[in-house]
């Protein structure tokens, strides 16, 4: 067990590259969900080892960048088409329990799972029944084991990695020791779209390669990704510097979640819990009821809505922060990393986070990363928001918008957000943000009106979920009445499934879940 945060100076080459540093490039990624037959733990973890010299991780994707970067003209167009892949792979409790890792890796939300988290996180089902059944896809539903996430410039460069996989774990053979639970492909935004998810956050894929935030009712995102200590070594302006222990198990500041436990596993030391959730997202629902509810102060309607999305999210579509520009959109300012997360929600004036003037206390964006509502309050202890930060790594699903979807206002075809995030604690992370921040009603705490009156924020109208069903609702969308209450009859984001993972080290992988003691690969001994 490892009784302290680890001193020994990272290794890039141990950690997996989807966590760190952007995440793996990628134009389109598909994720493989799969059990572990019953009759063949011990030749999946053989064969495990044969999987070792395909993992990507964190120093073959900074090489990828510097390969990506040096692949642009001067005017930023690609010289030439850079064939590129990369794969990850992550378990479940479950998974290890079946390969018979039977180490408390000291985290209770973790070994649960997120079907036993569904209800506590808003997912709507069926409360009546007990255990709580979610409304998701029946995959999510199963055991699943493990998870790969495989990326590239292509689905035929997807497509050819999975195969190579499939081939390693015998897969659609007699004596495949894996079997899919569930498959997933998703795919950056095409054309003017690219950096823009179809409605929630998500977290950078690339354009044409280059990473590039997205968001996806049309809404710039990814740009307020934290910095990490002695990663990120040079963060933009804003871009709040985590410690590594944050995101990474065994390191700076990882506290487990498990009661009277201090420690973890010697082998988790560089690993990272992964968090999938599969989103639908109502895209033509969310732009009716912009269209329904132009703030009425702005003469063309059509302004009046931009507004409202805006300040319901927390930034206009180009990705420029409201609390920076509150009544017109700057694609320039949007685009300009050096300013883009630059701001605080205090405009530097005292009392000024205590208005909704700039932006809605309930705004997503607000919600989901208070900054100077939480680090400039005296009676919480600092640092208040470090340990809910999350690294989001996820990519968007489904086809645009058809005319028929825009003209009859009703979605058609699946579409939304395959959400990935990285945390060592995913109580204080993923769960904590959408329950107790979200999904709170009350938060963010402490805000008075001009008669000193509480302010209930209301949802976070974007992904707050209420428990048990019902309208959701905010105020401060309308900065002339603050106090006015937003009916909000939709749920634009709907969970349909998801897991809990861990994605483990190189070392981990190959001294722990595999089998074979050596390996003939690409892999530095760690």
């Amino acid at each position: 067990m490892t009784s302290a945060s680890s001193t020994r100076p990272l290794n890039f080459a141990n950690i997996q590259g989807d966590i760190l540093v952007g995440g793996l490039p990628k134009i389109t990624e598909t994720y493989f969900f799969f059990q572990i037959d019953d009759h063949r733990v011990h030749e999946f973890r053989l064969q495990l080892a044969k999987l070792i010299p395909l993992i990507t991780t964190t120093a073959q994707v900074l090489d990828d960048r510097k390969k990506l970067a040096g692949n642009k003209t001067g005017a930023g167009e690609e010289k030439k088409l850079i064939r590129m892949s990369g794969v990850n792979i992550a378990f479940t409790q479950k998974g290890l329990v079946k390969m018979e890792v039977k180490d408390d890796i000291g985290d209770k939300t973790f070994k649960a799972g997120m079907l036993a988290d569904a209800e506590n996180l808003g997912d709507k089902g069926n409360n009546t029944s007990k255990p709580f059944n979610p409304d998701w896809n029946p995959a999510f539903k199963n055991d699943i084991h493990g998870v790969f996430l495989i990326t590239g410039d292509s689905h035929e460069t997807t497509a050819e990695k999975l195969a190579e996989i499939k081939k390693i774990f015998w897969v659609e053979n007699h004596c495949a020791s894996i079997h899919q639970v569930f498959k997933i492909v998703g795919d950056v935004r095409p054309g003017k779209e690219k950096g823009h998810e179809q409605f929630v956050f998500c977290s950078p894929p690339f354009d044409r390669l280059r990473l590039i935030p997205v968001y996806s009712f049309g809404f710039l995102d990814g740009v307020s990704q934290p910095a990490v200590k002695d990663v990120d070594k040079n963060p933009h302006p804003g871009q709040e510097t985590i410690r590594q222990g944050v995101i990474l198990l065994g390191r700076e500041a990882d506290t487990p979640d498990v009661p009277n436990v201090t420690s973890r596993p010697s082998w988790a030391l560089d690993g990272s819990f992964l968090v999938f959730r599969l989103l639908h997202q109502l895209v033509p629902e969310f732009n009716k009821f912009l269209k329904d509810n132009p703030l009425p102060e702005v003469p063309d309607r059509r302004l009046g809505s931009e507004l409202l999305g805006a300040r319901l999210v927390g930034r206009w579509k180009s990705g420029a922060p409201i609390d920076l520009t509150p009544t017109k959109d700057d694609p320039k300012l949007g685009s300009d990393p050096a300013r883009n997360d630059n701001f605080r929600y205090n405009n530097g004036t005292p009392n000024d986070n205590q208005s909704q003037t700039r932006c809605p206390f309930a705004a997503h964006t607000r919600k989901t990363n208070p900054r100077a509502d939480l680090e400039d309050n005296p009676t919480i202890p600092q640092p208040a928001t470090e340990n809910r930060r999350i690294i989001r790594s996820g990519i968007q699903f489904g086809p645009e918008v058809t005319a028929d979807e825009a003209a009859s206002n009703k979605t058609h075809f699946a579409r939304g957000l395959l959400f990935v995030s990285y945390q060592s604690n995913i109580a204080n992370g993923f769960q904590f943000i959408q329950h107790s921040w979200a999904n709170n009603t009350g938060f963010i705490f402490g805000k008075k009106d001009a008669n000193n009156q509480n302010i209930t924020p209301g949802f976070d109208p974007i992904i707050g979920q209420t428990i048990g069903g019902g309208i959701r609702s905010m105020v401060g969308t309308n900065p002339s009445s603050q106090s006015v209450e937003l009916s909000l009859p939709t749920q634009w984001v709907v969970p349909k499934g998801g897991e809990y993972f861990f994605s483990p080290s190189i070392a981990a992988l190959k001294n722990t879940f595999a089998l074979a003691e050596h390996h003939n690969g690409s892999h530095e001994e760690l």
